[in-house]
């Protein structure tokens, strides 16, 4: 669709007979814009987040400490009682040969 049709004035013979149709600010003018940061009136302070930081860190090696206690018990109990079986099979082997023996 040409510009003449769009604008409704037939028979123009160059653009500089168009009438003109600019874009411009509404009347009034545009509402403000609000470019400005909203920093907050307080913040943690840097001795805050230390400690926070340091107590994660304390209660995380707690916990992986009982989590070792834990492991290093569970693997007492496993060498214990494979030292149990052992001795079992020893004597039941042992055993066996003095009888046939």
């Amino acid at each position: 669709m040409t510009e003449a049709m769009v604008r409704n004035k037939p028979g123009m013979a160059s653009v500089k007979d168009m009438p003109i149709l600019q874009d411009g600010p509404p009347p009034g003018g545009f509402a403000p814009i609000r470019y400005a940061r909203r920093i907050p009136t307080k913040r943690p302070s840097s001795i805050e987040i230390f400690l926070t930081t340091f107590g994660s860190f304390t209660w995380g090696m707690y916990q992986v400490g009982k989590g070792n206690k834990i492991r290093r018990l569970e693997l007492l109990h496993l060498v214990i009682f494979y030292q149990i079986i052992c001795c079992s099979f020893n004597f039941i082997n042992h055993g066996v040969a003095l009888i046939i023996n």
